[in-house]
């Protein structure tokens, strides 16, 4: 047998970002309106001062650690609510969590609202025939509850749905799947209380930073990286989009002037040409 040759041929990008925001208090019902045209919905927060960092070769406690960095920068004497808002990666969570107790910084962790629902749709899925319009309906109640922070109650409901259904044995898995994972992630689903205080509760800068930074580019057809080239690519990208292009230019032109042409003149002085 030949060894594989795409060994390795695929490589996750990391992706993190700091913002800040103007708080809006809001209601689940704002979230999941009823569906009445005539019905104001407060809008949610506006993410201003978006800074993000991306790569393929650090691990995720050195891209965590920079994050925690600019935040620091931003508020050095920790005034502001720290929220950190996260997909669920539990190794991901721990990381976090080891940094702010270095840093001494009170942080309050968020699974992002969209990948909690994934998998309340995938109970939704086992517990409906496909194609059924029940489920929708199922799939908001069970996302409003969760909204005003009821997840105990939305666990029962389901377990007691999935007790009572005759389900095979693949559609039982799912439906574990989906409560394994509220049970394990309950102290991260305090929506109510992110709403009230005017918090996001979704990851969407960093999934648009995901798509623009990262496969927008190193997603072509065709295209193939090795890690430096990629890694180089992603770190350009980031500071493009954070705006710091020009101040970094400058900064690189000198120093490969220094590194190129400083050594060759006396004492490092390089002459000006007019």
């Amino acid at each position: 047998m030949e060894p594989d040759q795409h060994g390795n041929r695929k490589r996750m990008a990391q992706v993190t970002g700091v913002f800040e925001i103007t708080p809006v208090r809001r209601s689940p019902e704002d979230i999941l309106p009823n569906g009445d045209p005539r019905e104001q919905r407060v809008p949610a927060p506006v993410a201003q001062n978006k800074w993000v960092s991306a790569g393929v070769t650090d691990n995720p406690d050195v891209m965590i650690a920079r994050a925690f960095d600019e935040a620091q920068r931003r508020d050095p004497q920790h005034e502001t609510d720290w929220v950190v808002l996260v997909d669920g990666n539990n190794a991901q969570i721990k990381s976090i969590q080891d940094e702010a107790d270095r840093r001494d910084v009170a942080i309050t962790i968020i699974v992002d609202i969209i990948h909690v629902l994934q998998y309340i749709w995938k109970a939704a899925g086992a517990l409906h025939k496909k194609g059924d319009p029940v489920a929708e309906l199922w799939v908001r109640d069970h996302a409003l509850n969760l909204l005003h922070s009821r997840t105990t109650q939305v666990i029962d409901s389901i377990r007691e749905q999935a007790e009572k259904a005759e389900l095979s044995t693949s559609a039982r898995s799912q439906v574990n799947t989906c409560l394994t994972y509220l049970t394990n992630k309950t102290p991260f689903l305090d929506y109510a209380t992110a709403l009230e205080n005017g918090w996001q509760i979704a990851t969407g800068v960093i999934e648009g930073a995901c798509r623009h930074i990262v496969k927008d580019r190193m997603d072509i057809t065709g295209a193939r990286w090795g890690l430096d080239t990629a890694e180089a690519v992603l770190k350009l990208r980031a500071v493009r989009t954070n705006g710091d292009y020009d101040d970094y230019w400058a900064y690189h032109l000198a120093k490969q002037q220094a590194r190129i042409h400083g050594t060759r003149y006396i004492n490092g002085e390089i002459p000006q040409l007019r």
